[in-house]
């Protein structure tokens, strides 16, 4: 099994499942672009698939069922073949049907679409085809896996998932498939044979995310520095242009929602949603609301509420690390080629922004953290606060606070450092005034528990074992 399948068990048993089932299944599979949609349902279903059909990217109808009769006729035989491409999408999917009744085999017979809304577009009568296609004749065997693929998560759980229309309540499966973890990574870099230590590949990580295809890029022999400077900073390198085509590919009108991402990118605490509208200058009504849930689902944002805060004042948070990445270095980069980044990664802004970068990767392994804290079987609910000290009047913000239903809150402090961490003099009055503040501005009366989070541990003085109840490295990011 190639080593692509790190990290997708739980998929694969899925789909593997599938096969031995006394009914007709209809499974949907979203994720954003790259993460290995296609490259999963193909791998697992390699001997069952009978016909697949991958939706042409702004193609008009007539252009997709063309494309439909060549994949077709390159299935059927002698006088069986279609002489002209259908003219709707109704005989387009009858004549599937027909294929698919001469068919003379044991097991499931594999129908994948992949990116279908590529092809059901406004007026194409794709969706109507296909609903027609499962309620009149697929639902009614037991023999047949009908998988429907995209990348435009919101899409497909509006049209497909929860579907009001034709396809309600006719999914029977549904999987979204997620970059990989840490965990995942670093298993996926081992199975290829690259050896590269957990600082370099965090730092990867913080420049790219855990997408398969990107991380493919990454070739044995070369340091983190080096990946980095091919694969960004290089004019034929994947990465270096990759953000426009990643949103135009996904998105109609890309432009709101790359104006989103770059104001969050702005903004590494986050933005309520007025913030955003007022900032990127759209509309208070419901668009906006699509373009938020679509971005979130894609794994693009993610939204949280502050303690003590109502629903209105939600904070969204950039989550994507190529995306913030990229705006903070690839764009609008003057210099490019061999060396960019070794310059760029020495500068006072790549420190700042790394703690931020950190500080994401952190909201996005909150399991791993709960699991190195051993708390894991304990309900959470995760967030950040903002306040004020009551008697300074001084600002005071906590990166993460995991508040425990037995009681307790563990109060994170996330840094970000090339060595052990070291809590001096100054740093601890700046703790004992956020634990001061935090509990005055909240009243919570719950135990509060320092919890540190650095990438390689706290150097061990009077702070660190006075004050911290608990302290994580990098390597509980790691944990699968």
């Amino acid at each position: 099994m190639s080593s692509l399948f790190t990290g997708r068990e739980k998929e694969r048993a899925i789909l593997k499942e599938l096969l031995n089932s006394g009914e007709s299944e209809f499974v949907a599979v979203y994720g954003r672009r790259r993460v290995g949609k296609t490259f999963l349902v193909e791998t697992v279903y390699q001997d069952q698939i009978v016909f697949e059909i991958t939706g042409l990217n702004k193609a008009s109808k007539e252009m997709q069922l063309e494309n439909f009769a060549n994949l077709l006729n390159a299935r059927l035989r002698g006088v069986a073949r279609m002489l002209n491409p259908p003219k709707s999408w109704l005989q387009a999917f009858f004549k599937l049907q027909e294929y698919l009744e001469t068919l003379k085999r044991q097991g499931k017979l594999v129908i994948f679409i992949d990116e279908l809304p590529w092809l059901a577009t406004g007026k194409s009568g794709f969706l109507q085809a296909l609903e027609n296609f499962w309620n009149s004749w697929a639902s009614k065997r037991n023999d047949v896996i009908l998988v429907v693929c995209g990348s435009a998560a919101s899409w497909m759980i509006s049209n497909v998932v929860k579907s009001k229309g034709g396809l309600h309540n006719r999914i029977t499966r549904r999987i979204r498939l997620l970059p990989f973890n840490l965990c995942e990574t670093e298993s996926y870099l081992r199975n290829r044979g690259i050896k590269l230590d957990r600082y370099s590949i965090l730092q990867l990580y913080m420049a790219m995310g855990g997408i398969p295809h990107y991380l493919k890029e990454i070739r044995k022999g070369k340091s983190a520095m080096q990946v980095i400077d091919e694969v960004c900073f290089t004019k034929d390198g994947l990465l270096f242009d990759e953000f426009k085509n990643l949103y135009e590919a996904l998105y109609s009108k890309p432009e709101r929602y790359i104006s989103i991402i770059q104001a969050l990118a702005n903004k590494p605490k986050g933005m309520t949603r007025n913030e955003i509208i007022e900032t990127c200058k759209l509309s208070s009504g419901g668009t906006t609301t699509r373009v938020l849930d679509s971005l979130e689902e894609s794994g693009f944002i993610m939204h949280y509420l502050p303690v003590g805060k109502n629903a209105k004042l939600a904070l969204y948070k950039l989550t994507d690390p190529y995306s913030a990445f990229y705006l903070k270095f690839i764009a609008g980069t003057r210099t490019a080629g061999e060396g960019t980044w070794v310059k760029k990664s020495a500068t006072p802004s790549w420190r700042s922004w790394s703690g931020f970068a950190f500080e994401r990767l952190c909201f996005s392994h909150i399991a791993q953290i709960k699991k190195a804290l051993g708390i894991s079987g304990v309900y959470t609910e995760e967030s950040a606060w903002a306040g004020q000290e009551e008697a300074t009047g001084a600002g005071a913000q906590i990166d993460l606070l995991i508040d425990r239903a037995d009681n307790v809150i563990n109060v994170c402090e996330i840094k970000f450092s090339q060595n052990p961490f070291a809590i001096d003099k100054k740093y601890a009055a700046e703790l004992r005034n956020k634990l001061f503040a935090f509990r005055q501005n909240t009243k919570t009366r719950k135990t509060l528990f320092l919890t540190m989070i650095t990438t390689f541990g706290l150097a061990e003085n009077q702070y660190s074992t006075s004050m911290v109840e608990q302290s994580l490295d990098m390597d509980a990011l790691f944990e699968q």
